[in-house]
């Protein structure tokens, strides 16, 4: 029984090996009866019986990957596997002569292949696909699939980077066959994506096939040529979490720093600042785009504006510094200014000022009813005597009323007219003073007016320092109300601009 097994595989064997014999002899003797010695074929001819006729050639296009694309220096780098079908009648054959053999694999060197090149090739050998064989079969048709990675020209277009759109052409066609000679046909109206590998940066669209025929000025014959369109879309999420995020925060910083105190000494610094991070971000998307001057990029617009911005703020601060810090002695506040800044701008932007500031004068002194019962009295005596010279408690009594009062002369010059009259007025009592030119006295006297005139001095000083503080309070104020102003301007500024930006993107998606 073993051994009757052993005899049948080893008759199977024999069988499977005699078969693989008979069959490689059958494609030997194809091989040689095209292209061995004494063959009548050419790689030269193309393959027509009728030379007046053109010879069908259908080209299609499987896009496997997009490999980059080089903004900069406008090149588009792919995987492609091209495919073009023709017919060959010197390659026919019957397959029943042939041990049933229907087709065959052969160099493409051995046999006539239209010379289809990419036409905006910007590769250094120009034509980088691999030369796989062609597989002839028995009818005649010739099929060949060369791979190759394509470096080509593609005009891009940067108005709307990062949210742009790229329409990139290979274009295909007969090098030296005009369309009287080939016949280029499309296989299908687009390019195979089945077996797309997708990219990261990039998002594709489509990729839609178009036959033309174009008449050149140097040869009058018609040349044929199939157009791919590579419609790709960008990704924004890198450059949205990389350049615009980091502007935008940027930006927001500038607007708080309309609401840093004044007193701080930052404003000017922090708006300068800014300013050179806007710089350092806008050179990062000048290195990325192509050095053209057809258009400016969105993204290199709204960092023109962010700067824009920028540098108005630090105008806008330095209004803001040089009216807060303005004093009595070297601006005069109008009153149309005060009315603008200190009425109707808070009015409209709802600030509200503070309560009145402080009295910064010492209280006046009241009044010493005392001191002017005794100098009465001894006015009615003094009135009686006629003559009677002022005596020691006299004088200390209208030095004591003098200096209690001189506020109170000061502020009711009318009611109280003691210099000129030397007339103290008491709700009980009224005391005329009548100078005396006695020499024993006339040097008291003196000594009371010049301290008199000394304390009026130190009043007026102190009534003149509260007006320029209450002057030097406004015109802080009035800064106030200009910083709420300048911020409200950025504000609606900056928004405006950046949903005016985002809006006039054609696709903004994340």
């Amino acid at each position: 029984m073993r051994s009757s097994l052993n005899v049948l595989a080893g008759i199977i064997g024999l069988l499977s090996i005699c078969k693989d014999s008979l069959q490689g002899y059958h494609e030997k003797r194809l091989l040689n009866s095209f292209f061995g010695p004494g063959s009548n074929y050419s790689n030269m001819e193309r393959p027509i019986l009728n030379e007046s006729l053109a010879l069908p050639v259908h080209f299609g296009l499987t896009l496997q990957q997009i490999m980059d694309v080089d903004e900069r220096n406008q090149l588009l780098s792919t995987t492609l596997w091209i495919t073009m079908e023709w017919n060959d009648y010197n390659l026919k054959w019957n397959s029943s002569e042939y041990g049933g053999l229907s087709d065959i694999r052969v160099h493409p060197d051995k046999v006539w292949k239209p010379d289809v090149l990419l036409y905006n090739s910007a590769d250094e050998r120009f034509e980088n696909t691999f030369h796989s064989n062609v597989v002839v079969y028995s009818t005649g048709d010739c099929v060949y699939i060369p791979p190759g990675i394509f470096k080509s020209t593609c005009k891009i277009n940067i108005k709307w980077f990062p949210f742009d759109e790229q329409h990139c052409t290979l274009k295909f066609g007969s090098w030296s066959y005009d369309g009287n000679r080939i016949d280029l046909q499309l296989k299908k109206n687009e390019a195979d994506l089945s077996g797309f590998m997708k990219n990261g940066e990039w998002e594709l669209i489509g990729v839609p096939a178009q036959r033309n025929v174009i008449t050149y000025e140097c040869c009058p014959e018609p040349y044929v040529d199939v157009t791919f369109t590579i419609i790709i879309r960008r990704r924004v999420l890198f450059y949205v979490f990389n350049l615009v995020l980091p502007c935008a925060l940027i930006s927001s910083i500038t607007l708080l720093g309309f609401c840093l105190p004044v007193e701080s000494g930052e404003k000017l610094t922090l708006g300068v600042t800014i300013l050179l991070s806007l710089t350092v971000f806008l050179l990062m998307v000048a290195e990325s785009m192509p050095a053209t001057s057809d258009a400016v990029p969105l993204l290199g617009t709204y960092f023109s504006l962010i700067m824009m911005m920028t540098g108005l703020s630090v105008v806008l601060t330095v209004i803001v510094l040089n009216v807060h810090f303005r004093t009595p002695q070297t601006h005069v506040m109008h009153p149309w200014v005060r009315k603008i800044l200190l009425v109707w701008l808070p009015f409209i932007l709802g600030l509200k000022r503070p309560g009145p500031m402080p009295n910064m004068c010492p209280p006046k002194p009241k009044i010493c009813r005392s001191c002017f019962k005794t100098v009465n009295a001894n006015n009615v005596n003094s009135d009686k005597n006629h003559g009677r010279s002022l005596n020691a408690l006299d004088l200390e009594s209208r030095s004591c009323s003098l200096l209690a009062n001189v506020l109170e002369l000061d502020d009711r010059p009318k009611s109280l007219q003691l210099l000129n009259h030397n007339t103290f007025s008491s709700p009980d009592h009224q005391y005329v003073v009548r100078r005396r030119s006695r020499p024993q006295q006339s040097g008291r006297v003196e000594n009371v007016e010049d301290i008199l005139t000394e304390v009026r001095y130190v009043a007026d000083r102190m009534r003149a320092e509260d007006t320029d503080m209450i002057t030097t309070n406004d015109w802080k104020f009035a800064a106030m109300v200009l910083d709420r102003l300048f911020l409200w301007i950025i504000v609606m500024f900056t928004i405006g601009f950046t949903g005016g930006v985002l809006m006039s993107a054609p696709h903004f998606q994340v």
